[in-house]
């Protein structure tokens, strides 16, 4: 049997079409796959809800774990410019401890360090059981809940407001993103962010308000509640920031032609044109996580009241002027505003599955903070196993609460 020209010109498209349909159904899978292991990441796992529950009963039956903090003779240390002030927004108990007894143990002058952790209503008490019946040594705690802040009606009305337009910025692009089919790659992991509830979170956001949280204090170290402290920080608080508001960093590892973390493009919607007329696409975004922050400098300026601008704009835009989350309305607020400091202070991506720049051994070594950015956090089952060993060896496996709630390394 012999094949003609018309048999073969068939028989090669239908080939084609085959090969075009199993490529689709494998990118598909691809897509499906990513969707259900950022969903996996943004669960509470049972151990970390355990821990919560155990703390919540430990302040209510232990007079200790009800105690002041911090104790007396330290309670000036709170409102002191002269020590290190480092500051914590979350409810997660576990993380928390991790960040303060890693930046403890890798402090030179560990008694000049004054943590600031402000958490929710609901986790209040937990958080302050665990820092009450855990005390670390040299080092002073203050755990302080939201409802404890007394704000004037104007501030509370500005968070609400807020919160509120975060929300919508949120809806927005879950409903943008349901509609859309992906052609999966992996440089498109970082869309799936919009499915983190730390998008629409009060804690998340609330950092635009520091000068507020902490009108006594000049200067402060913000770190996330997803890093460890490898190196001493104390030379944070003597950086000259020139002038500027914020320190973070802006340049990366692997030289002039890569980020640290995304380009501006991935962060902001540049088919706008209030965006595209004020801002360079490919820029590099500064990293949130690690910063210092001189407060007096911030409250002479106007940086709070553009960051409300800029909700406004969005407002008014349909909410499609930046992705959910709360650096790229800081990215704007702060223009003009952020000092560069050393790419070694910071080594974020960590929580990635595929992290751009790639992180080197080196690299991880290095870095004064490692920072876990990205849905794999290291208190998950789907974090890396080979980085999240930097995050484990600062957790008191020996601890009778995190035995109780089976939290291994």
């Amino acid at each position: 049997m012999t094949l003609n020209g018309q048999d073969i010109k068939a028989f090669a498209f239908k080939t084609k079409a085959m090969i075009a349909k199993m490529e689709h159904i494998v990118k598909a899978a691809q897509w499906h796959e990513s969707v259900y292991w950022h969903l996996a990441a943004n669960g509470v796992p049972k151990s970390l809800h355990c821990l919560s529950l155990e703390m919540a009963e430990e302040y209510a039956v232990n007079a200790a774990a009800r105690s002041q903090l911090p104790s007396p003779p330290y309670v000036y240390r709170i409102t002191d410019s002269s020590y290190h002030h480092v500051v914590l927004l979350t409810d997660n108990i576990l993380a928390a401890s991790v960040v303060i007894s890693s930046a403890s143990k890798a402090s030179s002058n560990p008694e000049k360090l004054v943590f600031h952790v402000i958490t929710d209503k609901k986790t209040y008490t937990s958080m302050h059981a665990w820092f009450a019946v855990n005390k670390i040594d040299s080092v002073v705690v203050e755990v302080k809940s939201l409802h404890q802040y007394d704000w004037s009606h104007e501030v509370n009305v500005a968070v609400k407001e807020m919160l509120e337009i975060h929300h919508q910025i949120w809806n927005q692009k879950y409903r943008t993103m349901k509609k859309e089919v992906f052609e999966y790659g992996k440089e498109d992991d970082h869309k799936l962010d919009v499915l983190s509830p730390g998008c629409i979170s009060l804690l998340n956001h609330l950092r635009i308000y520091l000068p507020e949280l902490f009108p006594d204090l000049d200067k402060v170290l913000f770190l996330d509640d997803d890093i460890v402290v490898q190196h001493d920080l104390s030379s944070l608080w003597d950086l000259d920031l020139n002038q500027k508001v914020v320190g973070a960093v802006v340049d990366s590892w692997c030289g002039p032609d890569c980020c640290p973390g995304r380009k501006y493009k991935d962060y902001l919607n540049f088919t706008d044109p209030i965006i595209s007329s004020n801002f360079d696409q490919d820029r590099c975004g500064w990293l949130y996580g690690v910063n210092v922050f001189d407060l007096k400098r911030w409250r002479k300026t106007n940086i709070t009241a553009v960051y409300h601008q800029w909700l406004k704009h969005s407002l008014n835009s349909g909410f499609a002027l930046w992705h959910p989350g709360a650096l790229p309305p800081a990215l704007l607020a702060f223009e003009n505003h952020v000092q560069r400091i050393h790419p070694t202070w910071h080594l974020a991506g960590l929580g990635y599955r595929y992290p751009r720049p790639r992180i080197e051994e080196r690299m991880l070594r290095a870095a004064a903070v490692v920072h876990f950015s990205g849905p794999a956090k290291p208190w998950l089952e789907i974090g890396s196993s080979h980085v999240r060993g930097v995050w484990t060896r600062h957790v008191n496996l020996s601890n009778e609460h995190i035995m109780k709630c089976g939290i291994m390394g």
